[in-house]
Formats: structure tokens, sequence, C-alpha cells
């Protein structure tokens, strides 16, 4: 069993679709405060971990506890409004203006929130404040993806959940918005679990990496130690795709 006084705890957590087994029996500590990475292949289980968290899957086995509750007794749709979520589609209402699908969050929960708190939170994902009034299907990917964060800090959460949060935007404002999310998790002091299927990803910006595959943990590293070679054959084939591109610049800059 997890130990005690953890931020988010699973325990014993296994889902199971069918004859098919999405996760494993992970058991897993997360503390207040970390930035944890989940890596892996398609179909490891990441995602699938990653939702038992909000319910939007319920694990077949276990529990998960979040800040001392088990989430399976707190209603759904409560638990999502105080949990911020990303993930790759982003999900704007289309026919909503920018500043309704970030408040939509805290009026649904009854607890509305006003232009300059709207204001606020566009320019903590560095957008103009002005943007609010804009529709999503007016923004680049990228702002449509700031928005989605700014959305997932609209009420407050204490916890982000990230699936493939950057997978859909080009390199540069890949870059540049993980850096960011990386910087507001320190500023906001959340705790914040992503899923990425890239190591180099999860290298740069999580102060833990887990490499799951076949729906287990089977590493769980510093990106120091990783880089240094820890976490065995699965975690270094991932290491290896980012070491050898910088080893193939390295060698062109000379």
């Amino acid at each position: 069993m997890p130990e005690q006084g953890a931020f988010l705890l699973f325990d014993g957590i296994a889902r199971n679709f069918g004859d098919v087994t999405a996760v494993d029996g992970v058991d897993l500590t997360i503390g207040a405060a970390s930035f944890v990475a989940l890596v892996g292949a398609s179909g490891s289980g990441k995602s699938t971990l990653l939702k038992t968290v909000n319910r939007l899957v319920e694990p077949s086995t276990g529990r998960v506890i979040l800040d001392g509750d088990d989430v399976a007794s707190l209603p759904p749709s409560a638990l999502r409004r105080s949990v911020g979520y990303v993930f790759q589609g982003i999900g704007l209402f289309p026919h909503m203006h920018v500043g309704e699908n970030i408040a939509i969050g805290p009026r649904l929960a009854g607890n509305p929130i006003g232009e300059a708190r709207i204001g606020e939170l566009l320019e903590l994902v560095e957008l103009e404040p002005a943007m609010a009034s804009r529709m999503p299907d007016e923004l680049s990917g990228g702002q449509r993806q700031r928005v989605g964060v700014a959305r997932a800090l609209a009420g407050d959460p204490k916890l982000l959940l990230m699936d493939e949060p950057f997978g859909a935007l080009d390199p540069i404002t890949r870059d540049a918005l993980g850096e960011r999310v990386r910087a507001l998790h320190d500023r906001l002091g959340l705790t914040s679990v992503m899923v990425t299927h890239d190591m180099t990803e999860a290298l740069l910006l999580a102060d833990r990496v887990l490499v799951m595959d076949a729906g287990r943990i089977v590493a769980d590293e510093t990106p120091a130690a990783l880089l240094a070679g820890a976490g065995g054959d699965i975690a270094q084939g991932l290491v290896a795709v980012p070491r050898a591109q910088a080893e193939k610049l390295a060698a062109m800059e000379q």
C-alpha cells in the first residue's frame, strides 16, 4: 500500500477493458508540489491511469486517494471541477468566446469569475486579456492550447493533470508552452502529472519520470538518473532517442 501523507495515491489500481488489461495493479505515491511525467509507448496504460484520478475512467480494482479523499466517494462533476485537466484535443466550446470557455468551470460550480479574473488567467498563459472576446476559431493552435491551460487553472486547483497537452503543436510553440506550464507549476505551487510519449519533454520539464509498459510502472527515476543510465532497458530505450539526436547535432556542429 502507498505511504500515508502523500497528496495523490494510487492503491492497487487496475483497469480491464474486456480481456485487455490496460493498467495492471499500480501502487504509486505522488507528493505535493511534484511535477511528474508519465512516459511510455502507445498502449502502455499511461492515459488510462491518469484518467482514474478525475474518474473519466473508473478502475476495475483499487483506489485513488486525492488529498486524503477517495475520489470514488466524491461526485464526479465536483471532482472534475476541482482538478485542472489539459488534454491534446483542447476541447474549447466553439460557440463560446474565449472568456466564456475559461470561466465555464467556476460558473458550473456556482462560483462565477469576472472579467478581471479572466484577464489575469489569460496573462498567466501569456495572452492578452483582450483575447477574452475572441472566438476559438480565430486563434492559432498554440493560442487555443494556452486558453485550455487557463481554463484548467480557473478553479484554482492544486492538482493539474495533462494528457499529451502539447502533442499537436509545432516544436517552437510546444517548447515555449511547456516552459510556461513548468513556470506556472512552480509559481502556483501546483502538483502536476503529465502524460507524454516524448522523453525529451519529460526530461526537461519533470522532477520525476515514471515509465509505463504493459500497464505497469517499470521505472521511477529523476531525469538526471535516467540520463546517467538508470531505470532499466525500457526506460533507457526511450532515453536513447533524445540522446542520439543530441549526439548527431553535436557532430554536425563539429
